[in-house]
C-alpha cells in the first residue's frame, strides 16, 4: 500500500520534461489541452496520496483507532515508516494550502484592481482604452471579456500591428486561456515539481494565441512583428494585472516569433509524448486509487466488517 501511494508523489517529477517535449512535438492548442489536464490530474493524485498517508498516520494512534471502532490492529508498514510520512504529509499540505490561499488572495485582488480600472474607462466593444504612459495590453476575462490596452501601447504600434495584437488577445479571451493558467496555478501549489510546468503552460497558452492571431489577420510575418514590438515596449510596463490574464508580452518573446516566422507546416509527430502524457496520468491515477482501496480493505478488516 505505501509503495502503490508513493507513485502518486514520484510521477509529477517527470512531467516538466514531458511537457516541454509535448509543446515541441504537439500543435500549441493541443499541447495546452494535453499539459495541462495532465498537470491537474497528477496534482489531485499526489494530494490523495498525502491525504491517504495523514489517515493511516492518524489511524495509529489509539485515539483514533478507537474512534474508527477497530477490534483489531491496523495493518500497515512499520510505525518507522508510517509516522514519519504522515507527519511529513501532514507538513506539505499545511504549506500547499497556505501558499494556495496567499495566491488566491493576491490573484483576486489584482483582478479586482484590473476590472476596476477597466470599468471606469469607455469601451468600444470588447476593447478599453487605459490612459497611461507605460505599454501593455492583456486579456482580461470576466462578463464581459475585455481587451485593456494602454495608450502607450497604441503608440508603439502602427494600424495593422495593433490588429495583430487584438487579434491575439481576442484568441486569448476565446480560447479560455485564463481557465487554464488558473489551474496550471492551482497545481502548481499540489506539488513541488508542477511549478515548472506553469511556465510552459503560460508558453503554450501564449502559441496558440499566437497562431490564432496569424490566421486571423493572414500574416505570420505582421503578426510577429507585432508580438516582438509589444514585448519590446511593454518590457518594464510593469502594470498589476492578474497570472492568469494572458498577455502577448509574457513568455519567451524570441522562441515565439521565431515560430511564427517559420513555415507554419505540421508540428512532428507527438504520438510518443502524448503516449507517455496519457501512461502518466493513467499510472498515477490507477496507484493512487489502488492504494485507497486497499487502504479502505484494510480498515474494513481492522472493524472486523471483512475477512483479512
Amino acid at each position: 500500500m505505501t509503495a502503490l501511494l508513493l507513485l502518486p508523489l514520484l510521477l509529477p517529477c517527470a512531467l516538466p520534461v514531458l511537457a516541454r517535449r509535448a509543446l515541441a512535438r504537439l500543435a500549441p492548442a493541443a499541447a495546452l489541452w494535453a499539459v495541462t489536464g495532465c498537470a491537474v490530474a497528477l496534482a489531485g493524485c499526489s494530494l490523495a496520496a498525502l491525504g491517504a498517508f495523514v489517515l493511516i498516520g492518524l489511524l495509529r494512534l489509539p485515539l483514533f483507532a478507537a474512534f474508527g471502532e477497530f477490534i483489531h490492529p491496523l495493518h500497515t508498514a512499520s510505525a518507522l515508516i508510517v509516522v514519519p510520512a504522515a507527519a511529513t504529509s501532514v507538513g506539505v499540505l499545511a504549506v500547499c494550502c497556505w501558499t494556495l490561499v496567499r495566491s488566491v488572495l493576491r490573484q483576486s485582488r489584482a483582478f479586482r484592481i484590473a476590472r476596476t480600472e477597466a470599468g471606469r474607462r469607455p469601451a468600444a466593444g470588447d476593447l478599453c482604452v487605459v490612459d497611461s504612459p507605460r505599454p501593455d495590453a492583456y486579456a482580461l476575462p470576466g462578463r464581459p471579456h475585455r481587451i485593456v490596452v494602454t495608450t502607450a501601447m497604441l503608440r508603439s504600434l502602427d494600424g495593422p500591428e495593433r490588429e495583430a495584437l487584438f487579434a491575439h488577445e481576442r484568441a486569448h479571451n476565446e480560447g479560455g486561456h485564463h481557465y487554464f493558467l488558473a489551474a496550471a496555478e492551482l497545481a502548481a501549489h499540489c506539488h513541488p515539481a508542477l511549478r515548472p510546468v506553469r511556465t510552459t503552460i503560460r508558453l503554450a497558452a501564449e502559441r496558440a494565441a499566437d497562431e490564432a492571431a496569424a490566421a486571423r489577420v493572414g500574416d505570420r510575418r505582421l503578426t510577429a512583428r507585432a508580438i516582438a514590438r509589444a514585448a519590446l515596449a511593454g518590457h518594464a510596463a510593469g502594470t498589476p494585472r492578474p497570472d492568469f490574464a494572458a498577455a502577448a508580452t509574457t513568455g519567451p518573446v524570441p522562441q515565439r516569433v521565431q515560430a511564427l516566422l517559420g513555415a507554419p507546416g505540421r508540428p512532428r509527430a507527438g504520438r510518443a509524448v502524448a503516449a507517455l502524457l496519457i501512461a502518466c496520468t493513467a499510472l498515477s491515477g490507477v496507484a493512487a486509487a489502488a492504494g485507497l482501496v486497499d487502504f479502505h480493505h484494510r480498515v474494513e478488516v481492522a472493524q472486523g466488517e471483512e475477512a483479512p
